[in-house]
């Protein structure tokens, strides 16, 4: 019998030797990867940059973040040093934003207060993204039952007053910096829990997904590999934009006394110190309120770049 192919037919090729060789090896082009050359990260880093608006932002938090690391050596006087006959003054060419009432220069507090606030905010955050990316992720991956029931319980405590629940904490456990970081976490994770768990909800239904389920991928490993990594934009979006928020609670936490405690200093104990002599001395809440402010509104205009950078279609619609 001939194993030629009957005329007028086409054979498929059933090996690579079947495949016809013309010197060069055959390659599936993707004309759009070969011309762009870029990654989807790439592509918003791009998008990132043409916003004016968000690079401000991050071009002022980087100065503020410096200014805060390298606050022993530029701070032109000692953090703790007072001078009870000079008192408070306004703004000199020898103390540049004035002193407070025990004679100690507001510079210098503003600079070494910078790094209570900016570790308050991001330590507060990384605590938010813990547990609200843990709690979202196995809710949004089981489904069903244990789905409701965990989401019912984030309903619970959605009702509760958080203030109030944190005061309570700091009274319990006491009113130091750690239990500081511990409490405004804890109360800041359940937004990022309903975001990570619809994220996962919708993506856990994508073909990639489903077939890396089919291949035999275990439940974890379709979590971290597939699906977290594909959620990552609005996780870092709203993470930026939980760091003001942090910021601004342990403003009023510490406006109350309720924050951080003598000696250390930050941006919302100063303004509380300021607010007490407002009438007299009114540079001392204008200053650190002021740092407290600019800081605030670039960490939201850089949060809303990224959020329009790494979601192309709000970024095509402006």
């Amino acid at each position: 019998m001939s194993s030629q192919a009957p005329s007028g037919e086409r054979r498929e090729p059933q090996a690579a030797s079947d495949i016809p060789h013309s010197g060069t090896p055959w390659v599936i082009r993707i004309p759009h990867l070969e011309r762009s050359g870029a990654s989807p990260w790439h592509d918003a880093l791009r998008r990132l940059r043409r916003n004016r608006l968000a690079m401000l932002g991050l071009l002022v938090l980087v100065g503020f973040v410096l200014s805060a690391v390298l606050a022993p050596w530029i701070a032109p006087f000692p953090f703790d040093r007072t001078n009870l006959q000079y008192g408070a003054k306004p703004p000199t060419r020898t103390h540049l934003l004035g002193t407070d009432e025990l004679g100690r220069d507001l510079f210098t507090r503003i600079l070494y207060g910078a790094r209570i606030s900016f570790a308050v905010g991001i330590l507060a955050t990384l605590v938010s993204l813990s547990i609200g990316v843990t709690y979202g992720s196995v809710s949004g991956s089981r489904g069903g039952r244990v789905d409701h029931l965990m989401m019912r319980a984030v309903d619970i405590l959605y009702g509760l007053p958080f203030m109030f629940f944190v005061i309570i904490l700091m009274v319990i456990f006491g009113r130091n910096i750690l239990n500081l970081f511990i409490a405004l976490g804890a109360v800041q994770w359940l937004t990022m829990a309903r975001i990570v768990r619809g994220q996962v909800l919708v993506l856990k239904t994508r073909e990639f997904v489903l077939s890396a389920q089919a291949i035999g991928a275990s439940p974890a490993r379709l979590l971290v590999r597939h699906v977290l990594p594909n959620a990552l934009g609005p996780i870092v979006v709203y993470a930026t934009l939980t760091v003001p928020a942090v910021m601004l609670e342990e403003a009023f936490l510490s406006f109350l006394g309720l924050g951080v405690q003598p000696p250390m200093a930050s941006w919302g104990s100063l303004a509380s110190e300021g607010a007490a002599a407002m009438e007299t001395y009114p540079w001392l809440i204008l200053f650190p309120g002021l740092a407290l402010t600019v800081t605030l509104l670039s960490l939201n205009f850089l949060g809303d770049g990224l959020r329009d950078a790494l979601d192309p279609q709000v970024a095509s619609a402006r």
